[in-house]
């Protein structure tokens, strides 16, 4: 056999290998995520529950879901860890204040429609052509008159047919 007819072979074991070695890189990212677990770290199950972790075991995970209520879970159940911040966020709605020097967006539109003075001084200055003739460039009536008496008056081309007789 030729290097020819077996490159499309070696090209699908090389596709293979790079996937199932992405494959088990995310998997052991995913086993050491859950390894970091710690009680009282806050964690999202791939069912999409928030809760606290109260207390982890080897293969098990006791979930503390809010006052009175304690679940086990399985630790390959828990699709995340969060961050303090990340958790009291979506679960609390409290905010952390590092955007506290940004630009605060308005609830209404009315400040943005606001316009400075200067601003509306100086498009007073010039009127905007909108392509309309101005009345000067149009012909007037009277003009327009004249013009069709003058057309009246003046001999009409035939194309000889008629006035040869």
């Amino acid at each position: 056999m030729s290097l020819v007819t077996l490159l499309p072979f070696i090209v699908l074991i090389g596709a293979m290998f790079l996937m199932t070695r992405s494959a088990k890189k995310k998997q052991q990212q995913a086993a050491d995520m859950r390894n970091q677990m710690q009680p009282g770290s806050g964690v999202r199950t791939i069912g999409g529950m928030y809760a606290t972790v109260k207390e982890v075991n080897e293969d098990t995970v006791l979930l503390d879901a809010g006052p009175g209520v304690e679940l086990l879970f399985a630790k390959n159940s828990i699709g995340a860890v969060l961050t303090d911040d990340e958790y009291n966020r979506i679960v609390h709605g409290i905010e952390h204040d590092l955007k506290s020097d940004a630009d605060v967006v308005p609830d209404d539109a009315s400040s943005l429609t606001e316009t400075d003075a200067p601003a509306a001084a100086d498009s007073d200055d010039k009127s905007v052509d909108l392509g309309k003739k101005d009345a000067a460039d149009e012909p007037t009536a009277d003009a327009a008159s004249a013009e069709a008496t003058k057309a009246d008056e003046q001999p009409k081309k035939s194309d000889g047919g008629s006035e040869a007789k």
